[in-house]
């Protein structure tokens, strides 16, 4: 009889097992999902309502971005800027360049560095 109770725990444990593992796996794989980050569609539209008003769409500069003499975003010398430095311009704003730490979210802001980089191929 003992050996009867063991097998049926063995055999309870061993359908039970692959249940347990796969619910953990859940458990720490679903925050990945839950909050990947910015998605590209929703940093463009970013860009477009915070940005492309004086670096225009494509970060070559609008008509009023080019008469305050902004850079063209896909250049070398912004291309070259670290960056922590580019977090930290948009953040707090250079020369006539507002800051926008106060209406962005740090994940924003380093989506608009990914997308500032981005810029660079379309050049």
């Amino acid at each position: 009889m003992l050996r009867d109770n063991n097998r049926q725990t063995e055999t309870r444990t061993s359908a039970i097992l692959p249940v347990v593992v796969s619910a953990l796996l859940l458990l720490t794989v679903s925050p990945l999902r839950a909050n990947p980050g910015p998605d590209k569609s929703a940093t463009a539209g970013t860009f477009r309502t915070k940005c492309a008003m004086c670096h225009g769409p494509d970060g070559a500069g609008s008509a009023v971005g080019k008469s305050m003499n902004v850079p063209d975003l896909r250049s070398s010398v912004v291309q070259n800027t670290a960056d922590a430095e580019l977090a930290q311009i948009i953040s707090n704003g250079k020369g006539g360049m507002p800051g926008f730490k106060s209406s962005l979210s740090d994940d924003q802001i380093h989506a608009l560095v990914t997308h500032v980089r981005s810029l660079h191929q379309k050049k």
